[in-house]
């Protein structure tokens, strides 16, 4: 090391250290504060409550969120490509069997991101971890309802388009789309189409990120998408479980050596999924393949090395497929050290799970960092509960999180996942309160709220509508979906096909299990084909309501090794 190295080595040491001791004794303070309220509070929260009763073992199934999870878990038929076999869906057929083949690859597979047909890979892959997330926390109660060995194909399903997908360490294809008499493809020209997929005659050139055109946010969440999805087929198939995790490595490694936004580099995602900033996704990414893989360098790139810079602590965001903060922070406040297993929740809550069920061989500089990630997991949690002294405003006048027009339920049904998640990883580990600005709260407080969300996009509601399509007796009509609204027997192509979209009549293919966009912020719903703002479903919203009516078909606890 050169004298100005060392220089500044010792510098940077001492800053960080700096930092860590001013965070130490803020912590102290805070905990001080907190236990001088909580003993206040002590004999009034006994005197009001029983303290909870914690049971490792599930209850019993409730029916009609069993009833909502076998119709959600079809949708995920209704949106895939390729060569389809036992597929739940009648109306679907073969389509996208050329997909790739112009690069010499096989990308038949994987699944139309929404009511299009195209395949975004940023989305999918984000519907893939969350999937994964799900069967990995509650496997058992979807193998209850018999809802596991669909939940099982429908991933690989996305798993395998992705393994064909990354063909060498530093190229991902990530987008296929339609081309008409144009050489480069464009995501607007599928939506001057309106056709169905399995009459698809148009090119279908592919994107790709490489070293020269980064993508950093879609690189990572693949690899977070294939480390999730490496734990899950683990005992199921070895041999697939170790390509999953060797992608995984090598897509994180792309990631963060060749760092820009793939919206810089693809201007043409910017009117779809623009992002926001890729920080997010490499915490993502690192947190799930240090679950998967048990490498403390993994746990060390979220914490002290990228967390003060990445994790946005003390600063909560609601989770999409944009922004995993919340996730993460729940995930890393739970876990402890894999055993070649997994552990899930969006970077903060992701990291909650380490926090909770503890991890080995951790630096005081580490846990301070995880108790960083589990305290804004707290933030967010608390700004769910609709008493809680900071509970956020983003809401409609009947309760429903609302966060923007556009596609809300996806808000409202991840951060249900998350409170379900993190109230299961409290009974797992024993923790009966969450303590919020002076006020106490229990497990069931934060099930409670997450019911609340389910039960109002199952119809619960001012309108009395099921966003579920399929789910009780009146749902939308109008979905905007091409394959759902276009007769089977219609000979259409890419333009003809308008009549379509705008027919006043029912969709003669019903989307069974899509969730829709849902309601605006004053509780109404237009069930119009050509309102994509609320009528448009997609496999993300899908993935989330998955994992939401997994967690609450019956009470459990989550495993502490995944």
């Amino acid at each position: 090391m050169v004298e100005g190295e060392e220089k500044a080595y010792h510098r940077e040491s001492n800053t960080s250290w700096g930092w860590r001791l001013i965070l130490l004794l803020y912590i102290s303070l805070v905990a001080a504060a907190a236990t001088l309220t909580l003993l206040r509070n002590f004999n009034l929260y006994f005197h009001s409550s029983q303290v909870t009763q914690l049971s490792a073992r599930p209850g019993p199934v409730v029916q009609n969120y069993a009833n909502a999870l076998q119709l959600a878990t079809q949708f995920f038929d209704a949106q895939k490509s390729g060569k389809l076999m036992k597929n739940r869906v009648a109306w679907r057929g073969d389509s996208g069997l050329q997909d790739g083949s112009e690069e010499g690859l096989d990308l038949s597979k994987g699944m139309y991101d929404a009511g299009d047909l195209l395949k975004f890979g940023f989305p999918m892959a984000f519907t893939a971890t969350v999937l994964s997330w799900a069967i990995l926390e509650y496997g058992d109660q979807m193998k209850e309802v018999k809802q596991l060995g669909h939940a099982h194909d429908s991933l690989k399903w996305i798993t395998d388009y992705l393994i064909n997908a990354h063909p060498s360490p530093n190229v991902l294809y990530i987008q296929v789309l339609i081309a008409c008499k144009v050489t480069v493809g464009d995501p607007e020209l599928d939506h001057n189409c309106w056709q169905r997929p399995e009459t698809m005659t148009e090119r279908r050139p592919l994107v790709k990120i490489n070293t020269s055109f980064p993508g950093t946010e879609v690189a990572a969440e693949t690899a977070a998408a294939m480390a999730s999805a490496s734990l899950v087929f683990r005992k199921i198939d070895s041999s697939y479980s170790k390509s999953l995790l060797k992608h995984a490595e090598q897509l994180f490694n792309f990631a963060d050596t060749y760092r820009g936004s793939y919206s810089a580099s693809i201007p043409q995602v910017q009117g779809f999924y623009n992002s926001s900033g890729y920080a997010d996704e490499l915490l993502w990414a690192a947190t799930w393949l240090y679950h998967a893989t048990g490498d403390l360098d993994y746990l060390k790139y979220v914490t002290e090395q990228n967390g003060p810079a990445f994790a946005n602590w003390g600063s909560p965001s609601w989770f999409s497929w944009d922004d995993k903060h919340a996730a993460t922070q729940v995930h890393l406040v739970l876990n402890p050290t894999p055993q070649s297993s997994v552990c899930p929740i969006v970077e903060q809550v992701l990291m909650s799970r380490i926090s909770f069920f503890g991890a080995k061989e951790l630096l005081m500089a580490e846990n301070l960092d995880l108790q960083m990630y589990r305290k804004t997991a707290e933030v967010f949690l608390c700004g769910l509960i609709p008493d809680s002294p900071t509970a956020a405003p983003d809401r409609t006048d009947n309760g429903l999180i609302w966060v923007e027009e556009w596609n809300c339920l996806q808000h409202a049904m991840s951060s249900a996942f998350l409170a379900v998640l993190y109230s299961d990883y409290m009974v797992t580990s024993q923790t009966e309160m969450l303590y919020c600005d002076g006020k106490i709260y229990k497990p069931e407080d934060l099930r409670s709220f997450s019911i609340s969300q389910a039960d109002y996009a199952l119809g619960k509601n001012p309108m009395k509508m099921s966003y579920l399509v399929g789910y009780g007796g009146n749902y939308p009509q109008q979905v905007h979906h091409r394959g759902s609204s276009i007769p089977v027997d219609a000979d259409t192509g890419c333009r003809d096909g308008f009549k379509w979209l705008y027919s006043p009549d029912p969709n003669p293919n019903v989307a069974v299990g899509a969730l829709v966009g849902g309601p605006f912020q004053n509780d109404s719903y237009m069930d119009i084909r050509n309102n994509s703002k609320q009528g448009e479903p997609s496999t993300y919203n899908s993935a989330l309501i998955v994992a939401l009516l997994s967690g609450l078909v019956s009470t459990s606890s989550v495993p502490k090794h995944l």
